[in-house]
């Protein structure tokens, strides 16, 4: 990628920026929809289910090949087709007759919106070269998931309102048409000097893995442990598949290696951890605030902006923080107010009382405020930027495997504890264990927050680091001789 001018730079943060916004606004504002569609289109709470977990769950399995690709045939390509496919996936989801279709049409969303985050990342990585000025641009980035977090249910509650839950999804289509317009004129194609070679076997593998996962998750309180089993079985022979097969491969989809870095692996867990804290929280508020006290959509979006403001404020805060200090203090604090929020709800009942709810919502919102900026840097620092994209598309999958795990882990343990009672009766106790398990989440952040980020992490990484530039170096080297 050409160097470009400091105001050139900031025009491609913000075409990247748009594309993240129009993903986190889609998602954030679907949650307050749900208690509509349940109504509309006769959803089980499976069913409400699906309609997040069949988009994030596609999402999830299909990035780290988007990211692999864009490095091979071209970022701003890949860029551009996510764009368009998102944009006709929205439209397709706003006609949708029924909830199986829904479902269909949010996986076609989610095929074009696993081209758009992590590409964008790769594009701010190659373009941010400096590294305070790339930790400030990504601050920027998760600035703009707290504006999602802010706009998201407010918007979609006026939409629920004043028109229907199908509104949400045309807020897509000028957005994207704008930004890939801009992305077209402004954006500078780019591509890794080495990338690597498809992966089908590793690729299929990480689908019948998440697929069959999230299955016998979501069914398992309606269909049984008898026939959720066979899923459950085909998720460990995924697992045990990938490690044997990926490390054999000279260019796998998922490079093991990089686990050897503390950081990187830290980073990764730390995503799945906070992200389904994110969607555990934000399918278990929705429902409340809707189903149990009654509110209506736009009140609904209202009570989440204690939530949502301090995630906006955070953000970039935190991603100052690691430009100057590193990770570990923005990941304290993350991890801290996380789990703070879920000890509230899980042994106080937050729900009864609008002020410990409040302060819940609050404490929650910093939390996921200050976490997002250390694990995206820390995730693409120290790999050799040829293989950006792949490094960010790990990140990335990690928050989309932990969403999906989120929703479909707390929303089973909810219709295992509600079953055929009254939602308005049961909810708060049937939602205790889920606040737990949100709790859980986020000590795990905490802690593996303090561990990833010291010297000896720092270690890791160096080696890891420098046995992968060799590698390259090797296999250029041996390209070279048998070209000759």
């Amino acid at each position: 990628m050409p160097e470009l001018s400091h105001r050139r730079r900031m025009l491609v943060l913000a075409i990247c920026c748009m594309s993240l916004l129009i993903v986190s606004l889609d998602n954030t504002a679907l949650n307050v929809a749900l208690p509509s569609m349940e109504r509309d289109l006769h959803a089980t709470t499976s069913g409400l289910q699906w309609t997040i977990d069949a988009y994030t769950l596609v999402l999830a399995s299909l990035l780290m090949l988007a990211g692999s690709t864009a490095d091979r045939i071209g970022r701003k390509r890949v860029f551009m087709t996510g764009l368009v496919l998102f944009s006709v996936g929205s439209l397709l989801c706003s006609l949708a007759p029924d909830l199986e279709l829904l479902v269909v049409f949010r996986m076609i969303q989610a095929v074009g919106g696993s081209m758009l985050n992590p590409v964008a990342m790769s594009i701010i990585t190659n373009t941010f070269t400096d590294s305070r000025e790339r930790a400030r641009a990504i601050g920027v980035w998760g600035a703009v998931v707290g504006i999602s977090m802010a706009a998201g249910p407010l918007v979609g509650g006026l939409l629920v309102q004043s028109v229907s839950w199908r509104a949400i999804f045309w807020v897509n289509l000028p957005v994207g048409l704008a930004a890939l317009l801009l992305t077209l004129r402004f954006v500078p194609e780019s591509r890794a000097p080495k990338a690597r070679r498809p992966d089908p076997v590793g690729q299929l593998l990480v689908i019948a893995l998440f697929g069959s996962l999230t299955y016998a998750i979501i069914e398992a309180p309606d269909a049984g442990a008898a026939t959720v089993a066979p899923f459950a079985v085909i998720a460990v022979a995924a697992l045990l598949a990938l490690v044997w097969y990926e490390p054999r491969r000279a260019e796998p989809l998922i490079d093991l290696r990089f686990f050897r870095s503390a950081p990187f692996s830290g980073a990764t867990v730390i995503a799945v951890s906070a992200f389904a804290a994110l969607g555990g929280f934000l399918f278990l508020s929705t429902l409340y605030l809707q189903n149990v006290r009654g509110l209506d959509a736009l009140h609904a979006g209202l009570w989440m902006l204690p939530m949502a403001a301090p995630t906006f404020l955070c953000a970039p805060l935190s991603g100052r923080l690691v430009g100057s200090r590193g990770p570990r203090l923005p990941l304290l604090v993350a991890g801290t107010a996380m789990t703070a929020s879920g000890v509230l709800f899980a042994v106080f009942e937050a729900e009864t009382s609008n002020t410990t709810l409040f302060i819940g919502y609050v404490l929650f919102g910093i939390g996921f405020g200050f976490v997002n900026a250390p694990i995206t840097n820390t995730a693409v620092s120290g790999m050799p930027r040829a293989q950006a994209g792949v490094a960010a598309a790990v990140a990335s999958t990690s928050r989309q495997l932990g969403q999906t795990l989120g929703v479909a882990v707390v929303g089973a343990v909810l219709a295992a504890g509600v079953g055929s009672s009254s939602y308005r009766q049961e909810f708060v106790s049937a939602a205790r264990p889920g606040w737990w398990i949100l709790t859980l989440c986020g000590l795990a952040v905490l802690v593996l927050g303090l561990l990833t980020s010291g010297r000896w992490a720092h270690r890791t990484a160096e080696r890891t680091a420098e046995q992968l530039r060799s590698a390259e170096v090797r296999q250029v080297v041996g390209a070279s001789g048998a070209a000759r």
